[in-house]
This record gives C-alpha cells, structure tokens and sequence, in this order.
C-alpha cells in the first residue's frame, strides 16, 4: 500500500508483465489502483461524457495511482482485471444479470464477481515487445501482430466512429479496423497500405477464424463467464456475463 490519502489496492494482472519491457513499471505484474470514491461517482453520472461515450475510460484513468503508468500501453486483458476489480470495490461482488431459462424467460440472477478467474495461460508465449508471429493454415501467410491495448482501443473506436458516419452501406467497419490495428506486418510487408489490402482482399475467412482461436487461446484476460444450471435437463452450463449498464451503475 503507498502512503496516499484514499485508499488502494493491489490488482494482479493476467498477463504477469510479461507483455511489457522490463522498464515498465507495468512488469511487476501487479498495478496499485484507488478505491472508488465520490470524485468517480461523479465521472460515472457526468452526462456529458456519457454523451461523448469515454466515460469509463475516464474512470480507468482515474483509478491508477502510479503517475509513471501509461495507460495506453495497458493489453485490454489486464484493463479487464482492473475494471473487474475497480467494480468490486466500488459497488462489491453483486452483479444482478437478466437470464433466459429454458422457457424463454428472463430472470435475474446474482452473479459473485469475485469468483470470476483469471484465464489460465502460457506465459511463456507472451513476448516483452508485445509482438506475436501466426502463419494462417489456408493462405500460409506469416503475420506479426500484437496484443490491443487500451490506447488501440480509443484509436479504433474513434475511427470506426469516423468511418461509420461516412459509410453509406450500413455496415460496421469495425472488425477490419481492429485488424489492421493488430497486425504489423504481412509477409514482412510493414505498410500500412500493404496491411490494410490484406486484409480487405486475401485474409480468407477461414484463416481470420484461426487467427481469433489462437488469440484466444494465449491472450491474457479474465473469464467473465457465470455457472448456470438447467432447470430441465440439470446439468451445469457456462454462459458468458453481459456487460450491460448495471455492471457500473447498478441500480439497488
């Protein structure tokens, strides 16, 4: 614990540093993060950046205590863990979540957050310099790509905003922007242009279906999944938890 005014805590990450250089003070594989207090209520309930749609980004910026964190260079795996755990200490472990029986009712249910794990991976895999090599099994394309950390995040999402507003088909550019946000380089070809062709005419469907189970595979993150039993047949199901707006403003 620092000697700081408010109270702290010390979060785990799941990526245990190894995606960050040494210097990085992220390599601890630990970061210390503040207790919720008013001044994030009042981030939560602010309208305007509600409006703007960045106000969790300003409580993740809120809630780090160490100055010399950069925030962008944050995997989205470990913002996951500190957002879990931020949520824990300001509201506690309750999650209340609507639920489909097998009726085709909802119900709600109480989720225990703290029994939500940290994913199981090698971390031998994981790399300093954040920078991973996959060879798609159809095309036998070599990609270097990396792990989306949270600067990424607000690039892409103010991109695909952007090109959302000019898209006149209706569809969402979003998959592919994420792509091109990961992947570094194609068959050592580092332009972005080279990249960006890429993935618009030669990165087949079954080898961007390769490409996300190895991601998933030895990405580090949280599993935000519940325990659920079948009313009918009794057996236990796994069903992923929704994020829906009582994650950060439940209502009880």
């Amino acid at each position: 614990m620092s000697n700081i005014e408010y109270p702290t805590e010390i979060i785990t990450l799941p990526s245990g540093g190894k995606c960050y250089p040494p210097d990085n003070p992220l390599a601890s594989g630990t970061i210390e993060i503040k207790y919720m207090t008013a001044k994030e209520e009042e981030i939560l309930t602010s309208q305007n950046l509600i409006r703007k749609g960045v106000v969790l980004d300003k409580l993740f910026e809120s809630i780090v205590v160490d100055p010399k964190v950069n925030l962008n260079d944050i995997i989205l795996g470990d913002k996951n863990a500190i957002m879990l755990a931020t949520r824990v200490l300001g509201y506690g472990a309750d999650y209340i979540i609507e639920n489909q029986n097998e009726e085709g009712e909802q119900e709600k249910l109480t989720v225990d957050l703290t029994k939500i794990q940290i994913k199981e991976v090698d971390e031998s895999k994981l790399s300093i310099d954040n920078k991973y090599t996959f060879v798609t099994p159809n095309g036998k394309n070599t990609i270097v790509f990396k792990l989306l950390t949270h600067g990424d995040e607000q690039s892409i999402d103010a991109e695909v905003k952007a090109l959302t507003r000019l898209n006149k088909q209706g569809t969402s550019p979003e998959l592919t922007t994420r792509y091109r946000h990961m992947i570094l380089s194609v068959d050592g070809k580092e332009d972005v242009k080279d990249i960006t062709s890429f993935i618009k005419n030669q990165f087949r469907t079954l080898d961007t279906k390769a490409f996300r189970k190895h991601l998933k595979e030895f990405q580090p993150d949280v599993v935000m999944e519940y325990e659920y039993i079948n009313s009918l047949t009794g057996n236990s199901e796994v069903r992923p938890i929704p994020m829906g707006v009582g994650f950060f403003w439940p209502t009880d």
